[in-house]
């Protein structure tokens, strides 16, 4: 196929237009190890590959759209948090963020737990093998269908939401004979250095009970007056894809105070916290996410120095990494069909995937890299806007990015970091089908989840 370099859009760094990119990189063709799982590199050839399998191979079996996942980096990523945190914590993974019956099985062999906030993804956590005492159920206006199952199968806590849920929880427990361990999941008033849709411990939204006015502690008393519960410690969440500690430090004080409180007033100590997840990655080379075990021994050090000034034992510490272990692990990979060069402004770049696919940028404004992976290009560096092809103006996938002038329809490329809430939000707008998920691993490749069909679509329209 013959490639030109497309006239019309701005190149040069000193006539770009404003917009949310850095300057163009030295080199297109590197691929930058901080956006991009472990086992990705380019062969001689300049072919990106992962777990040794060129891309065009991959597209050539799967298909594209699809989202590819490093099954090595996956399981790495497990291993260094379950290593930070050690016998003396409990990390749970948040299936939030992606879940499979391939991801359950991982965790399970990698000394993980996890965390589920739906039915169904309690159904997809138990169909893989996870022992119910390993699963944390969350939500905050759960079911009592989805609590009398949660409860039937043993999870180990239900993490309450709500005065009215505590009620639910500890009805279902007493009637079925249970006595059913609960965090109550409480807000610290942190206002979380995030995008407002994704920050959760400021008292004006949704999920938990406010520590402000007493309520947390009010709810503490309602939960151990009740037979069916077994209060075993407090829930915090301050937000997602946070690079600052600050907020931990201060969600932990406030959690502390409330067991010191709880311990002055009833003379119990609760064994545990749970400090949430929400730590950032790398979705662009701008990005610097700390180390599990930097997290580890801020947060450990935090609340040994709390809890020591408050004169209580430590607690138990559970974390909830889900972003932070599966976002960097996988990437989509995308055919380039229309390649629209608008003068002084930039070249777009529509792909055959889009917002079903990754609703993160119309979503929340989210910022990603893009690379060419099909080949190596000396081009020039050209601004580009990668698009969608569904029926919206904001169906974007990258909002600016540097790609060089010599694309050309057919030509492949990827967006890394896209194992996060990618496919677990993904959607059927224009009736797209959605992309498998593959998994990769040492020069073998494996459907994790098929891509959708027609007949699927069709299966569930009745008429």
């Amino acid at each position: 196929m013959s490639r030109s370099a497309h006239p019309a859009g701005p190149r040069h760094a000193d006539v770009l237009p404003e917009g949310h990119y850095s300057a163009p990189p030295a080199d297109l063709n590197t691929l930058d190890e901080k956006v991009w799982s472990r086992t990705v590199s380019r062969s001689a050839e300049g072919i990106a590959t992962v777990g040794g399998i060129e891309v065009t191979r991959l597209a050539e079996e799967f298909g594209t759209p699809a989202y590819f996942m490093d099954e090595a980096d996956f399981r790495a990523r497990c291993k260094a948090w379950r290593d930070a945190f050690g016998t003396d914590a409990d990390v749970f993974y948040a299936g939030k963020a992606f879940l499979s019956r391939a991801i359950v099985k991982w965790l399970y062999e990698e000394g993980l737990n996890l965390d589920v906030c739906s039915g169904g993804e309690l159904a997809t956590a138990l169909s893989a093998g996870m022992p119910a005492e390993r699963i944390a159920f969350h939500g905050n206006n759960k079911s009592e269908e989805e609590i009398e199952r949660a409860v039937s199968v043993g999870v180990g806590r239900i993490v309450l939401d709500s005065f009215q849920e505590i009620v639910r929880v500890a009805h279902i427990a007493d009637r079925l004979g249970k006595r059913q361990p609960v965090q109550i999941r409480v807000t610290v008033g942190v206002e979380a250095h995030t995008h407002e849709f994704i920050a959760t411990a400021h008292e004006d939204q949704k999920f938990g009970i406010a520590l402000a006015g007493g309520q947390a502690a009010e709810a503490v008393r309602r939960a151990l007056k009740l037979d069916g519960l077994e209060l075993i410690g407090i829930h915090s969440h301050i937000g997602s894809q946070i690079f600052d500690m600050a907020g931990f430090e201060v969600s932990a004080r406030r959690v502390v105070q409330l067991l010191a409180e709880v311990r002055d007033e009833h003379g119990v100590e609760l064994p545990e916290i749970d400090l949430g997840g929400g730590l950032g990655i790398a979705y662009t080379s701008d990005d610097d996410p700390r180390e599990p075990h930097e997290i580890a021994k801020a947060l450990g050090e935090i609340v040994t120095r709390e809890c020591e000034s408050a004169g209580l034992s430590t607690p138990r510490i559970s974390v909830e990494p889900g972003r932070a272990i599966v976002g960097p692990t996988a990437f989509t990979l995308y055919r380039v069909g229309t390649v629209k060069p608008l003068e002084g402004l930039r070249t777009y770049v529509s792909v055959d995937g889009g917002m079903s696919d990754n609703i993160r940028t119309a979503l929340y404004d989210a910022e990603y890299s893009v690379a060419l992976v099909s080949r190596t290009s000396d081009a020039e560096p050209m601004l580009v806007r990668v698009v969608g092809k569904h029926c919206e103006s904001g169906d974007i996938v990258v909002k600016d990015a540097f790609l060089p002038s010599d694309l050309a329809p057919g030509d492949l490329i990827a967006v890394p970091a896209t194992g996060a809430y990618c496919r677990s939000m993904a959607s059927n707008y224009n009736h797209a089908l959605r992309p498998p998920v593959v998994a990769v691993n040492d020069g073998a490749a494996r459907v994790i989840v098929r891509r959708e069909t027609e007949e699927d679509l069709l299966r569930l329209d009745v008429g």
